[in-house]
């Protein structure tokens, strides 16, 4: 929210040709929270370039100051030909104005071990100096990974263990957990996350009670 308004950073998806499909990242604007959005242009802010050579998707960003605006995206790094050849990582992008952005390519975010080969959905929120980061992770099945930077975004740790944020015993979410949303009420720090299905039946919230490294 800013003097001129709410602006809505989205991902759009459509058919491509030599991959079966590429995303692009869009932005809406509205007066005020309750009011109805329009697109800031015809096409999308952020689309592929050399820095993102494939794809881009899953937007999150955050404004730090006046001129200072930073978001974190998803990238394919690699032609997106079924899942052996899927590499979709995390990368960062800045912003004077929230509309102009630059990057430089970058990972931020990359995969923990062999097994992973997508992370997407990032969700980032600010706990004191520092910033955290909760995302999906793509391996065997859908898992929620966590990680915590102290330099603005700039490099991060992972901590997926340490969130907790497994899957269940049985249940709605004991195949997979994905697509994490933090988000701040009052004091406390929840999750919004789907389950099975990529929330067939819904999504849960989880709270956060214990400590973090930070």
């Amino acid at each position: 929210m800013t003097a001129a308004g709410v602006s809505l950073y989205y991902m759009g998806w459509n058919l491509g040709i030599r991959s079966p499909w590429r995303n692009a990242i869009g932005l809406a604007r509205s007066s005020s929270p309750s009011g109805t959005f329009a697109r800031y242009s015809p096409g999308p802010i952020l689309d592929r370039s050399p820095e993102d050579p494939y794809t881009l998707s899953y937007p999150h960003v955050l404004r730090f100051g006046s001129g200072d605006w930073r978001m974190w995206y998803g990238s394919n790094v690699a032609p997106a030909v079924g899942n052996a050849d899927m590499q979709h990582v995390i990368k960062q992008a800045r912003s004077v104005d929230g509309v102009h952005w630059t990057r430089d390519g970058k990972t931020v975010i990359g995969f923990a071990n062999e097994a992973e080969y997508a992370l997407a959905r990032p969700s980032v929120t600010k706990i004191g100096d520092n910033l955290l980061m909760c995302f999906a992770c793509r391996g065997a099945s859908y898992r929620i990974g966590a990680a915590i930077s102290r330099d603005g975004g700039l490099s991060w740790k992972r901590y997926d263990a340490e969130i907790g944020l497994g899957v269940s015993e049985s249940g709605w979410d004991s195949e997979m957990t994905c697509y994490p949303a933090l988000f701040w009420h009052k004091t406390r720090l929840w999750l919004a996350h789907n389950g099975n299905g990529y929330g067939a039946t819904g999504f849960g919230l989880a709270v956060w009670e214990g400590s973090l490294p930070l």
